[in-house]
């Protein structure tokens, strides 16, 4: 009981299992890219992008004191004809220029900056031009020379101090890019490694997915087979006691019931025999003596429609040339009988089932096709015997033709006697079933 449980158990749960591992193995996949990925564009635009343009205005600053060194090295040069004060503009400009430049580095570097590195940055760059302010004061006042001394031991030392510190902001910001994109190529190494484990077990999970169905769709087909088997083994023991049932019926009406239907003839006629000539005891007895040999024939009739026992005695080529007429007659259908091939004897057990399958057909042209003409085919073939019946009414209609009883014996004969039996449309409109029955099964042996 436990095998067939077993056996029978639907691989559904399983499956499901499988499709829920691998749609959270998809969904924990993706969450991992997406935070890995904005991890990434976050660090690409809030740290790199910021230092880039933080460098440009770094280099700005030190462009703009680089200007103001260059200033100073020109007022420090006696040669000159111009007085200090005629730098006034150039260093006015230039201080615009590089206040704008603090602001905007500053609010730049403000994730990158310490306070500390913010703040000295500032007061350097104010103590800066208050000296300049002072020494352009001086200048004013006509004490160029003193003017001249400031620049030489004051503003060039401020001036260098304060193109050291964005030099080092510079080279702070190029370690900070290299160290981003060490980050960089880490996430990608990362997510590079992830997808391939991700890959994986994602192959991993659908091979023991795969695996699985593969070994329940064995043991489901493997349950079918059995019940396939057993169902053919069930419906070859219904035919065995049906045919088996059939004969012993047939024989007793024909033994039985037709020798005592014979045995009251013969005492009705010699009862007969002795009655006065036209006297009305003799009529009743040949009435009687009608009826009896009417009945008997009737039993004959119906025997040979049981089991032919002409199947024994003389063939299958003679039962239907004995039978078809006799449907003809009986269901009032126009049968075209025809025969080709060199005949060969066929054995008995495979004669009853023809000789069955044609009567089911037969029945069911009679009976739900709706046709009053019907053609069969006896072919002996070289290598087959072949039986069509073939109609031209409405034809059959699939889900009919899976559940009816009638049809599922007829395929179940066939297979018996190592046949195929195939059921198709008529060109013409009806059905066609057609019976293919290898010579090896349905000759008699040693013929």
């Amino acid at each position: 009981m436990q095998n067939g449980a077993s056996s029978q158990r639907s691989p559904t749960t399983g499956l499901l299992l499988g499709l829920v591992i691998t749609l959270a193995a998809v969904v924990t996949y993706a969450s991992y890219i997406t935070v890995q990925l904005a991890g990434l564009r976050k660090l690409q635009s809030e740290m790199v992008d910021r230092n880039r343009r933080d460098s440009l205005q770094l280099l700005r600053i030190q462009n703009d004191l680089n200007s103001v060194a260059l200033a100073m090295r020109d007022m420090l040069d006696t040669t000159e004809p111009y007085p200090l004060t005629a730098w006034t503009a150039q260093f006015e400009r230039i201080h615009q220029d590089l206040d704008a430049g603090l602001r905007l580095e500053e609010s730049l570097a403000a994730v990158n900056r310490t306070p500390e590195q913010r703040q000295y940055l500032s007061q350097s760059a104010a103590q800066f031009w208050d000296a300049v302010n002072r020494m352009f004061a001086l200048a004013q006042n006509g004490k160029e020379a003193e003017a001249r001394e400031q620049i030489r031991l004051t503003l060039q030392a401020r001036q260098q101090a304060l193109s050291t510190a964005v030099s080092r902001l510079l080279v702070e910001n190029n370690e900070g890019e290299e160290q981003a994109a060490v980050r960089i190529a880490q996430i990608y190494e990362g997510v590079q490694r992830q997808l391939y484990i991700f890959l994986v077990a994602t192959l991993i999970a659908i091979v023991l997915t795969s695996l699985y169905l593969i070994r329940s769709n064995r043991q489901i087909f493997a349950r079918l087979a059995e019940l396939s088997e057993q169902r053919s083994e069930l419906a070859q023991k219904l035919i065995a006691t049906q045919e088996s049932t059939l004969r012993h019926i047939s024989r007793e009406l024909h033994d039985e019931f037709g020798q005592v239907l014979t045995a009251i003839g013969s005492m009705l006629r010699r009862a007969g025999n002795h009655a006065p000539e036209n006297s009305p005891l003799r009529q009743d007895l040949l009435e009687v003596q009608e009826i009896a040999q009417s009945t008997l024939n009737n039993i004959r009739t119906l025997s040979q429609a049981l089991h032919p026992v002409l199947l024994e005695e003389a063939g299958l080529e003679s039962t239907l040339d004995w039978y078809i007429p006799m449907v003809e007659r009986q269901a009032g259908l126009a049968l075209h009988y025809e025969k080709n091939g060199q005949p060969f004897p066929v054995e008995t057990g495979a004669g009853v089932h023809v000789y069955r399958i044609l009567q089911e057909a037969l029945n069911n042209v009679s009976r739900h096709s709706g046709a009053r003409e019907a053609w069969i085919r006896l072919n002996f073939c070289p290598d087959a015997l072949e039986l069509e019946v073939e109609d031209h009414g409405t034809g059959f209609v699939a889900e009919k033709m899976q559940r009816g009883i009638g049809l599922v014996a007829m395929r179940e004969r066939a297979e018996l006697i190592g046949g195929v039996l195939a059921i198709a449309p008529s060109l013409q409109g009806g059905t066609v079933v057609r019976l293919h029955v290898p010579r090896v099964k349905a000759e008699v042996h040693g013929a």
